[in-house]
């Protein structure tokens, strides 16, 4: 089960952030922020974009402030980037998900 919560905004949104292992290698874990009407709403999202088994249970890893900043910003209210390991502060720009969904490009030979 991925870590994660929510917080709920004073207009009645909420911003919902998960821990999310990495769509392309599995190895490295993903801090996927979402900004949706209720919770239910966010992780529809996260499930329409293909990312199915997305379950929120619980509060331990609710969204700070400054997650809560950068996915208020974002045009499309939902972006990621490495989640901090340990206590690390991550120096990682926020990205918008089309980067995480992308398919890498294969090389063509000839």
């Amino acid at each position: 089960m991925a870590a994660g919560g929510f917080s709920k905004l004073p207009n009645g949104t909420v911003v919902v952030a998960l821990n999310l292992p990495h769509v392309a290698d599995g190895s490295t874990v993903v801090r996927v922020l979402v900004h949706a009407q209720n919770r239910a709403r966010a992780l529809t999202r996260l499930r329409n974009l293909g990312l199915r088994a997305i379950y929120l249970r619980g509060n331990s890893a609710p969204p700070t402030p400054d997650e809560i900043t950068a996915v208020l910003h974002h045009p499309d209210g939902l972006i990621w980037r490495t989640a901090p390991d340990h206590g690390v502060t991550v120096t990682e720009l926020w990205h918008p998900i089309r980067a995480l969904l992308r398919r890498p490009a294969v090389a063509r030979q000839g």
